[in-house]
């Protein structure tokens, strides 16, 4: 019975201080946020007293009936999906060649490459923010050769900056390392010999990749696809400086009723929705991982 006990004590050891960490910062936040989302908006923002002066509670769903008496706010919603299904897919399509680039390399380079893969990390994250604003400014290199190239065909030049190009070029720079990461990890793990069994029973390059290689990485993919959706779903900093004024996207929302409107209640019923929209999405890709995990292993 002791060396059980001691068992369990060293189980809430290891599992405790995540555990305490997870409840204080995540589901308390969480808790706090949908009993505000029933409360009533204060008279000069924030919420109003709980206990009505009749001394009733004073909790409604008028917040909630607001969200589903507009369609502004779906239409949103949806596009900030859409530019998250973007950024997801470009990160992909980026991050695949690189991660298997620095898998292939010898072991003494993959430090080096990976190190070059995290390094903007150690800059803030306004200042990479702000670094795009001067090379997508309008006096930039880039845009000079565009517009330079575009008016040799007749057509008026265009804006790079504050636009939906560069809100989804920022997307995918911020979030290229957290898909390059995962795919990494795994494919550093791929055993070589399947490939040359592969090839020795007659498969070309593209057959030994899509038939043995990304089926393998899949676990990767998903993992990868995860970190970058749920964060790129709500972001709000980028489209706030890189965007334009039909660039507003959930977060946006979401950060002008905290701060701007000071409707506490609405902007909870919002971030309860990213929230719950986030949840869901996640438990999709984690059930279609499996399917696929358990298809690949009876095949």
């Amino acid at each position: 019975m002791a060396a059980r006990a001691g068992v369990n004590w060293g189980k809430w050891a290891v599992s405790g201080p995540p555990l305490a960490y997870l409840i204080v910062f995540f589901a308390a936040p969480t808790l706090i946020m949908a009993l505000a989302s029933f409360r009533t908006p204060g008279d000069f923002g924030g919420l109003a007293p709980l206990v009505a002066p009749d001394g009733t509670l004073d909790l409604n769903l008028e917040s909630y009936a607001r969200l589903a008496e507009s369609t502004a706010y779906a239409e949103v919603f949806l596009k900030s999906v859409i530019f998250a299904i973007v950024t997801t897919v470009a990160c992909l399509v980026l991050a695949y060649p690189l991660a298997t680039l620095i898998a292939q390399s010898p072991r003494k380079y993959r430090d080096l490459l990976l190190l070059l893969v995290i390094l903007p990390f150690w800059s803030n994250f306004l200042i990479r923010i702000y670094a795009w604003m001067i090379i997508l400014g309008p006096n930039a290199a880039l845009a000079r050769g565009l517009n330079g190239v575009l008016a040799l065909f007749g057509v008026e030049p265009v804006p790079l900056l504050f636009s939906s190009f560069a809100v989804l070029v920022c997307l995918v720079y911020v979030h290229l390392p957290f898909m390059v990461l995962p795919l990494y990890a795994n494919l550093e793990k791929h055993d070589r010999a399947l490939l040359d069994a592969a090839q020795d029973l007659g498969a070309n390059a593209w057959q030994r990749f899509w038939r043995i290689t990304f089926p393998l990485s899949l676990p990767g993919v998903y993992a990868g696809a995860a970190l970058v959706f749920i964060p790129a779903l709500g972001i709000f900093a980028i489209p706030d400086i890189l965007g334009g004024p039909n660039d507003t996207l959930i977060g946006n929302l979401i950060k002008q009723q905290f701060l701007e409107t000071r409707d506490w209640p609405f902007g909870s019923v919002l971030s309860i929705v990213l929230t719950v929209a986030a949840l869901a999405l996640a438990g999709l890709a984690a059930w279609i991982g499996r399917r696929g995990s358990a298809g690949a292993a009876r095949a």
